[in-house]
């Protein structure tokens, strides 16, 4: 069996979704790769993207698909490791590794296929029945606390146990004045408020904050129990946000802009984390999250993949990878992508008491409607301005 195509597709989530777009669904434009055989059979993959780096990352797609045509879907490592090391020169980016992603699990669910079973089954089967998910994407545009707050309890009510935002208002700045530090404060205490104690409530802070920022308010936050404190510091500094880390009293996650397991090393090396959240759709793809995870099991260091991807093909391919992991933690769902998710993919997830079952179909258990694909087609968004001069 040889590949003989490969077919891309950048969907935006908010054109034509028949019941209307959830808050903030068009952030982005998705972008699905398709993977095709001499032997008719075909794989899904989804590449990570993000607003205005879309249409790059179709063309690294187109690239690198030059060194996949011809040769044998199964054959995953080779192919990963022929592009790391022959093809980008062992140069990597956000760009290339989100392309390489959506290629690789598109061979993946080829393989599955072809031998009829899950794609877990092929790395080493589950060890668990059920991944617990927690919700994103679901306060887009709500500034107001009362606002979140209700946004909170109205996805609580969808069936989740979890939900992370970013309380933080503004724009993403390192140095913060006390009254953005209040107002974060007061957005975590009307979700915790809303919710009750029982729902785990996780804050983001998307590597905003320079150190002497991330602990205070870290220590502020402590009375409303976070589930955790995601990227308070930048990870190209493993040693400052190692530092915060020692300093802050709650779990501290990293990794959603580390590509690799070579750029993760340091992570556990310098002690930075608690809990890391590589991307299956930019990290290199399946197997790659699975040899990060194995790195962080020896230094007990706990797996939440990132998931900012469709609730079809990205969120497929983590529940695979995640299935065998014995140090995963919990994953992420975006509810504001899951409208378009579901019109596009023939076995959408539903979730119930805050999880989702993996999938038990042949590859990643599921497939995509080119036409649904085509009718949610690619829209380039508007420029945007942040103003004439960087306020700090």
């Amino acid at each position: 069996m040889l590949v003989t195509g490969v077919k891309t597709f950048l969907v935006h989530p908010a054109a034509g979704v028949a019941n209307g777009p959830a808050y903030g669904a068009g952030a982005k434009n998705l972008c699905f790769v398709r993977v095709e055989t001499d032997e008719g059979l075909h794989g899904w993959g989804e590449c990570y993207t993000q607003a205005d780096r879309d249409t790059q990352i179709v063309a690294h797609v187109e690239q690198l698909s030059r060194y996949l045509i011809g040769r044998d879907p199964t054959h995953v490592k080779n192919f990963t490791q022929i592009v790391y090391d022959d093809v980008a020169a062992r140069r990597g980016s956000m760009d290339l590794f989100s392309a390489l992603s959506g290629l690789e699990q598109a061979m993946w669910d080829i393989s599955g296929k072809a031998l009829g079973v899950p794609v877990h089954a092929l790395m080493g089967g589950p060890v668990r029945e059920k991944l617990r998910v927690y919700a994103n994407g679901w306060y887009g545009g709500a500034k107001e606390p009362s606002e979140i707050a209700e946004r909170a309890l109205a996805t609580v009510e969808m069936g989740f146990t979890a939900l992370k935002f970013d309380p933080i208002p503004g724009p993403w700045r390192s140095y913060i004045d006390r009254d953005t530090e209040r107002s974060a404060i007061v957005r975590v205490a009307a979700v915790r408020d809303a919710v009750g104690p029982d729902v785990d409530v996780l804050v983001e802070v998307h590597r905003r904050l320079a150190p002497m920022h991330a602990v205070r308010l870290a220590r502020e936050l402590e009375p409303y129990d976070p589930f955790w404190f995601e990227e308070p510091v930048l990870a190209e500094n493993m040693e400052a946000l190692a530092a915060a880390r020692a300093d802050i009293r709650l779990p501290v996650v990293t990794g959603e802009e580390l590509y690799s397991k070579f750029e993760f090393r340091r992570v556990f090396e310098t002690g930075a984390a608690d809990i890391i959240n590589p991307d299956v759709c930019n990290v290199g793809g399946i197997l790659e999250l699975r040899e990060i995870a194995a790195m962080a099991e020896t230094y007990f260091v706990g797996v939440a993949p990132h998931n900012y991807n469709s609730t079809a093909i990205g969120l497929a391919a983590t529940a695979h990878a995640a299935a065998g992991m014995p140090n995963f933690v919990i994953t992420e769902y975006f509810v504001n992508l899951d409208a378009v998710s579901r019109e596009i993919a023939d076995r959408p997830f539903n979730v119930k008491d805050g999880h989702i079952a993996i999938p038990d179909g042949p590859g990643l258990g599921l497939n995509l409607d080119e036409d649904a694909l085509v009718a949610h087609g690619y829209q380039q968004f508007p420029a945007r301005s942040f103003g004439d001069l960087h306020d700090g």
